[in-house]
């Protein structure tokens, strides 16, 4: 039975049986209530990349908690006043528990936050905290760094293509690893980057991929959610990276790897905190070792000994031995911003707004 209704039945016992009485099954009927959790996604469900693999992770709280939980999304939410209003929709609406899962919903997510206390946000990649939000990311860097090494043992032109999206500190270290790769296990690699100022739209990526493609690129890698590129590098006989989620069906031949965010665990988990009244304000950051990035499977065309190199640096990362930032590292104009021995913290990671020595493009501003 939903809250409202019970609530004008209740007036009714009430007058009839006593208050206590109907405080007693006002509770039961409230205990009984579905916890309501909400998602906002910047893109489709059907992008096969970003938001489609958010969905996913939604899919798995329904699975996992079945009639005590009631989930809604909203999808294609640009971002901005549109982002705000559907927020504080899913807010009026009674939801308990909303994630939203782009970085431009931040300051929409902390407004709305900040109007309805009683109710938990979760804003991913972001960096505002307050009492009722926390945040939440995973090490996408982990997976690029990985898929920088591979890209950079397969590349028969030494000419690795990146399709970016918007110029913020997390696809800026997500390139940065690549290119930490490159310098360190194939110095001759160049890495060429097209901003495209869009997490979606599979014509621009497309015409990004050929346009690199035109250049030698014979390996693009992207922080885009569509897989136009991946479709792309199979129709001419070149390689490229899934972003997000698994991408191997869209060019099985083209697809060397996928750098998979798993979000379900957090998910759940982070719900069922709500259930139990133990959810905290909190900045989860989340990689290899807690299987938020994941990497499913390889090439079968990849030699052997290069997976079983990938397979061991990802065993490092889990483990804490390897690092992608790493020291001794310098940035684009030769200054040393990690000495050796050390690694850049988290905190420095979050904030990064500069390129790695290597990358001989300019950063947009």
């Amino acid at each position: 039975m939903k809250r409202r209704q019970f609530n004008k039945l209740l007036t009714g016992i009430a007058a009839g049986v006593g208050l206590s009485t109907a405080l007693v099954a006002g509770q039961s009927a409230a205990a009984d209530d579905p916890l309501k959790v909400g998602f906002v996604y910047v893109g489709p469900i059907g992008d096969h990349g970003w938001s489609y693999q958010h969905d996913q992770g939604r899919l798995s709280v329904e699975k996992h908690f079945g009639d005590k939980v009631e989930t809604t999304y909203v999808e294609n939410v640009p971002e901005g006043a549109d982002a705000e209003r559907v927020i504080r929709n899913l807010a009026q609406s009674g939801h308990d528990l909303i994630f939203t899962t782009s970085f431009g919903f931040m300051n929409p997510t902390v407004k709305v936050a900040r109007q309805y206390p009683n109710v938990k946000f979760e804003h991913a990649t972001g960096y505002k905290l307050s009492d009722n939000l926390g945040t939440y990311i995973s090490k996408t860097y982990e997976g690029r760094y990985v898929a920088g090494y591979v890209a950079s043992q397969v590349t028969e032109s030494n000419k690795i293509g990146y399709i970016a999206s918007f110029p913020i500190p997390e696809v800026i270290r997500d390139i940065n690893a690549v290119q930490i790769a490159l310098n360190k296990y194939n110095p001759e690699a160049e890495l060429k980057i097209i901003w495209v100022n869009s997490w979606f739209d599979p014509g621009k990526e497309a015409d990004a991929a050929n346009a690199m493609m035109d250049q030698g690129v014979d390996v693009i890698l992207q922080h885009t959610d569509s897989p136009a590129a991946m479709q792309a590098a199979e129709r001419r006989g070149k390689y490229a990276v899934g972003q997000a989620s698994d991408m191997s069906s869209f060019g099985p031949n083209a697809h060397l790897l996928s750098v998979v965010d798993e979000w379900g665990p957090h998910y759940i988990a982070q719900t069922q905190k709500v259930m139990d009244g133990t959810w905290e304000s909190k900045a989860m950051v989340e990689g290899m070792a807690e299987g938020a990035i994941v990497i499913p499977s390889f090439n079968d065309s990849i030699p052997a000994e290069v997976v079983a190199k990938a397979e061991e640096m990802i065993a490092g990362i889990q483990d804490g031995s390897v690092h992608p930032f790493a020291g001794p590292l310098k940035n684009q104009a030769g200054e040393l911003v990690v000495e050796e021995g050390a690694t850049l913290s988290w905190e420095e990671l979050e904030k990064m707004n500069y390129y790695v020595e290597g990358i001989s493009a300019d950063l947009p501003k």
